[in-house]
């Protein structure tokens, strides 16, 4: 199911624009836009946010240690009847303290879980890198062929100038020995200046077109190589259909997230229902302080030490039900994620299906315009040579034209379709990779 075994469909396709400028491959291009594309870099950076995630709740299940340290300064003083004349009563003292306190979880249940569900969620992440990753190669390939579309619909607009101009001198050379009428002259210039205005909007189309690619990239005055396809078209592999929708069930990033978004869920149920349970922890600090000071004349200083180990249970006699409606919540939120999965699975599904007819739709359409191509040039042929003997007129000979390269312009758009469209089919499948673009440069002139 690699994609060289499917771009053979696209054999028998060769350009009508081939360019002779040096240009960058479709790999090049992503490699680059890898390093530019701001939703790409977005889902790897979610990537990295989500292991520390993972760390931060495995630290819960360790041991964490405490320090507290605390120092008081007092001075005051006092007069009593007893006090000895120029010797009132007075006191200063200061106290240090200081705590070191480490806990140590023994059982709760809530922590092993909430590992669990870092655990999934990062399956989920790197299911979204997967999506984002062949989201970018998608719209990268699909502003490719634009550009080269756009780039051959206006070589064949330039070609039907030519081929017009060349009608017009004839017209009028003929027009002026008196073969022919002033009206032939003028549809001829009115065909030349359609076409000239058709040449400025394509102008315009190209430049937008490549605007577009080079916003995605990151890179100005980029030139996309050409497509050069001798073989004969064959089917996708596998032929079925329903092959691709097997696939998409089971491989398409969008299944594999909500698939697991249940999983998380179902977590999250347990992780309501263990906080109704109770929790034990082990407790072992050690406290020293060290208070000195003085009252009158006399002095003190106090220095001690303890050290305190504990077990602590904590069980929730009564919390307003708020733990029982928690449970609740979680699990209508499960209900509401396997709904989520069953209506986003017949969407892929679909499109999977809509994909692969499409694929399948686009060869035959190839397969017509290339018979059109070749009836169309052949007309062409018959109205010149009936003009040159005066059995047809000017305006057979341009409606043929305009035929003619109007169907090249299709063919070559229904070619790139076909491409991009195998592409999208492996996408919304799951499988597209970097492979593929590969597979597809091997088809892009040297």
């Amino acid at each position: 199911m690699k994609l060289f075994l499917t771009l053979p469909l696209i054999a028998a396709m060769s350009l009508a624009f081939s360019g002779t400028v040096r240009g960058q491959s479709l790999v090049d291009m992503y490699d680059t836009a890898r390093e530019f594309d701001a939703t790409f870099k977005g889902a790897q950076y979610q990537v990295q946010a989500t292991r520390m995630r993972i760390l931060q709740a495995q630290a819960k299940l360790g041991m964490n240690v405490n320090l507290n340290a605390n120092v008081s300064l007092n001075n005051g003083g006092y007069n009593t009847p007893s006090s000895l004349p120029g010797y009132p009563g007075n006191h200063s003292y200061n106290n240090q303290t200081g705590t070191v306190t480490g806990t140590q979880q023994l059982y709760k249940p809530g922590n092993n879980i909430e590992v669990a569900q870092t655990e999934l969620q990062m399956q989920q992440i790197e299911a979204q890198l997967q999506a984002a990753e062949q989201d970018l190669m998608v719209r990268l390939s699909q502003a490719y062929f634009d550009v080269l579309a756009a780039k051959d619909n206006l070589t064949f607009i330039q070609a039907q100038m030519k081929a017009v101009a060349e009608q017009l001198a004839s017209a009028k050379r003929n027009f002026e020995v008196g073969t022919a009428t002033i009206t032939d002259t003028r549809e001829a210039q009115a065909s030349y200046d359609l076409s000239r205005a058709q040449e400025i909007a394509s102008q315009n189309d190209l430049l937008v077109k490549k605007m577009a690619l080079e916003q995605l990239v990151g890179k100005p005055d980029l030139s996309p190589k050409s497509v050069s396809l001798t073989a004969k078209p064959l089917a996708p592999q596998p032929e079925r259909v329903e092959n691709w929708v097997s696939l998409s069930e089971g491989q398409n990033p969008s299944v594999k997230q909500l698939r697991t978004s249940i999983e998380i869920a179902d977590l999250e149920v347990r992780k309501a229902q263990a906080g109704i349970k109770p929790t034990v922890e082990a407790q072992l600090s050690y406290s020293y302080s060290n208070a000195n000071g003085a009252i009158n004349i006399a002095s003190t200083d106090v220095r001690y030490g303890v050290a305190t180990g504990a077990l602590v249970l904590n069980f929730p006699l009564y919390t307003g039900r708020s733990l029982e409606n928690r449970v609740r919540e979680a699990m209508s939120l499960k209900q509401k994620a396997e709904a989520d999965l069953d209506a986003t699975a017949r969407n892929v599904a679909q499109s999977a299906r809509s994909a692969y007819f499409g694929v399948m739709s686009g060869i035959s359409q190839v397969s017509a315009l290339q018979a059109a191509e070749l009836s169309s040039q052949s007309a062409l042929d018959a109205n010149k040579l009936g003009y040159n003997v005066g059995v047809r007129i000017n305006i057979n000979v341009l409606d043929a034209q305009s035929k003619l390269y109007d169907t090249k312009a299709k063919l070559a758009k229904a070619r790139y379709d076909v491409l991009v469209g195998l592409l999208k089919l492996r996408q919304v499948s799951g499988v597209l990779n970097i492979e593929d673009l590969q597979n597809v440069n091997m088809l892009l002139v040297p």
